[in-house]
């Protein structure tokens, strides 16, 4: 017991414990809770299958046939047996979706950020990041062992400003996301782009929850904006908008054969499973051949930012498929999650250390599941908690 103890003495305060709450898939964007606290189906507003395609005849398809005809596994790193040809095809694949010369699949995002980062820099460099970047960016920075210098959050000037006094004579990495996922806000990249090319920096953008979504073709926010041959790396998910698991980074031939010798989360993995790459492929090109796909779902955003504006929501609901109602403090927001759940919505709060202290929030991410009837009623269910003073409106 003594033990037990002084693990939970490591434990946050009472209102920040994550615990997990175990969930039935009904399809569709429902789900079922099976941890006692509801018996009814839940729409689900805390997936990041932006769009439905976890469910996705093709994905499914292809991953059955890969399963049946490569197993299982991969069966060992691809630097041994595992380097599946179907890797390649992917990877062939995705550098087409990103505009760039070559791509390389990892296991996940946070493997790529892990494995990226220290083989880009070193104790001589150092690593300007955004200071709202996904945890796995931080890692990444730790484990690289430069210096690193936090700016504001998309703050150009705070960023030149850290440049002018901190850039120093080694190498330099500027990290950010292009939609920041707790936020939905987007990097001001264009400016990014600038400083990265005035100061002699690498710029690395992890588009985890851009892909697929914007860009004439889906290749994400650097795409969008005309930026695929500035942003010297760009990393992305197949686990979010693609309904799949796993990521990428795509770039130069230079660096994908870098990041081979280089990025040992990479080297020393297991391949991902063939059906899962299956899977990703079959994505890849839905979302490239099917532009439909992710113009359904900003006009599904479109409605339930309009819905939620005439409920009196006024703060500002930001640019993309996530959006944040903030809270303030922890407590509250599992109230008001809780209250939502009653009214058969699942929506996760967000509290610290995942967000600043007096941030918490219910984050919605918006998927091609939600009907229309369905946006229109949360957003008439969040109006009324927020008469109720449980939202900051």
């Amino acid at each position: 017991m003594g033990g037990v103890n002084r693990f939970q003495t490591r434990l946050p305060v009472a209102a920040e414990v994550r615990r997990l709450r175990p969930v039935r898939r009904l399809g569709g964007g429902r789900l079922l809770r099976l941890d006692g606290e509801g018996t009814h189906p839940l729409v689900d507003f805390s997936s990041n299958d932006y769009l439905a395609l976890a469910e996705h005849p093709a994905l499914i398809t292809a991953s059955r046939r890969c399963l049946e005809q490569l197993g299982a596994g991969a069966g060992a790193a691809r630097l041994m047996s595992g380097d599946l040809e179907l890797f390649h095809t992917l990877e062939t694949e995705v550098a087409c979706l990103k505009g760039r010369e070559a791509a390389l699949v990892f296991g996940s995002g946070y493997l790529a950020n892990l494995g990226v980062i220290p083989a880009l820099v070193g104790r001589d460099d150092v690593i300007f990041c955004d200071r709202l970047n996904h945890a796995s960016i931080y890692d990444g920075c730790r484990l690289a062992g430069a210096r690193l210098m936090r700016f504001r959050h998309n703050d150009p000037e705070h960023l030149e400003d850290c440049l002018k006094t901190r850039r120093g004579a080694g190498a330099a990495l500027i990290v950010v996301e292009s939609i920041y996922s707790m936020d939905g806000d987007l990097a001001p990249l264009r400016d990014l782009v600038a400083l990265k090319n005035r100061y002699d920096c690498l710029l690395m953008v992890d588009e985890a929850h851009a892909t697929g979504l914007y860009g004439e073709n889906g290749g994400g926010v650097i795409q969008a904006e005309g930026l695929a041959l500035e942003v010297d790396v760009a990393l992305g998910t197949f686990g979010k908008a693609l309904g799949s698991y796993g990521a990428f980074v795509a770039g130069s031939r230079g660096l994908v054969e870098l990041l081979v010798n280089r990025a040992r989360s990479f080297i020393y993995s297991t391949a991902l499973p063939p059906a899962v790459a299956g899977a990703s492929l079959a994505a890849v090109r839905l979302v490239r051949r099917q532009p439909a796909l992710r113009a359904d779902l900003h006009r599904k955003v479109a409605l339930f930012k309009a819905a939620l504006h005439g409920q009196g929501i006024t703060t500002d609901l930001g640019p993309s498929q996530i959006i944040p109602l903030m809270v303030g403090e922890s407590g509250r927001a599992m109230e008001l999650a809780a209250a939502l759940g009653q009214r058969g919505i699942f929506a996760t709060a967000v509290r610290p250390p995942t967000v600043p202290h007096g941030t918490a929030r219910l984050r919605f991410s918006i998927t091609r599941h939600h009907t229309e009837d369905v946006l229109r009623d949360a957003a008439a269910h969040i109006g009324e908690l927020a008469r109720q003073s449980l939202v900051q409106k």
